[in-house]
């Protein structure tokens, strides 16, 4: 593989698109919106006019987009014939570093098989900064022989890398992982809220939290560097996160597993809608009451 093709080119994507680079790729890229694109040529990206471009200069792909439904329609398009994947030879690696609803990428991995390509989720954790750096975390699914293959990709984009299992685990991990931190935020707001009515402001007890065990990577970083200073600058919505609750739910109401805990966490993140708009960073769901 020398050449990676990026589709979408936002935050995430563009970062992970510098990361290649630099790590010897050459890189192009492909997004929709006119500021994303605008961006990533500022930022010293190719960026091609169409996916027929694309996947014609290009011999692996690197998905970063919202939502499962995105990814059915860049890789098969509105009528299930004339997206990426009938561009492509057989053979050829896709990653998906969506975070994506897990049943929908098994979904789509016979018609994918049935093309001869190979394909391997890995959603990410470690945001914009991690993009930037090539040092995000990476929850990763897929075949042995693909994995072999994909990792000087995934190599370039993350520094912690864990395999999970099989194509669909790693959205499923990643699922996990995000429905814990949207917990956390929520019984840390209400915590450090119970601390400060009790006269113990939260500067004064946070640093003892974290050297117990009542400590989370909420309160060893959200709180620090987010929250506590009014940053609010994660780059991560409360659109997305929302997102990733509602997926866990709907995995979990799949799974006919009854969650009561997760369902009121699905529960105040889903009002938080009338409250916070889709654009507020994620962590301003401690400010509610």
């Amino acid at each position: 593989m020398q050449r990676i093709g990026v589709i979408g080119l936002g935050n995430m994507g563009r970062g992970m698109a510098l990361s290649l680079a630099r790590a010897g790729f050459g890189v192009a890229g492909f997004d929709n919106g006119e500021s994303a694109t605008l961006a990533a040529r500022a930022a010293g990206i190719a960026v091609a006019d169409g996916l027929p471009a694309l996947a014609a200069t290009c011999d692996a792909f690197v998905l970063s987009l919202p939502t499962s439904a995105i990814v059915k329609a860049v890789l098969f398009g509105a009528d299930g014939k004339d997206g990426l994947a009938a561009l492509l030879k057989p053979g050829t690696l896709i990653v998906d570093t969506t975070t994506a609803d897990p049943q929908a990428t098994r979904a789509m991995l016979p018609a994918l098989g049935e093309r001869g390509l190979r394909f391997v989720d890995a959603p990410v954790s470690g945001g914009a900064a991690g993009a930037q750096k090539g040092q995000l975390t990476m929850f990763i699914g897929g075949a042995p022989a693909d994995l072999d293959l994909a990792e000087p990709v995934l190599a370039a984009m993350g520094s912690k890398r864990f395999t999970i299992g099989a194509a669909g685990a790693g959205h499923t991990a990643k699922l996990i992982n995000n429905l814990l931190v949207a917990s956390h935020l929520l019984t840390a707001a209400d915590a450090f809220r119970l601390s400060e009515a009790a006269g113990v402001p939260i500067g004064q007890i946070i640093e003892a939290v974290n050297a117990g065990s009542g400590r989370s990577g909420v309160t060893q970083y959200n709180y620090p560097s987010r929250i506590m200073n009014g940053a609010f600058d994660s780059g991560f919505t409360m659109q997305l996160m929302r997102k990733d609750v509602g997926l866990a739910m709907a995995l979990a109401e799949q799974l006919a597993l009854e969650l009561p805990l997760a369902r009121e966490v699905g529960r105040r993140w889903k009002e938080s809608a009338a409250l916070l708009a889709d654009g507020e960073d994620f962590n301003r769901i401690t400010q509610l009451q």
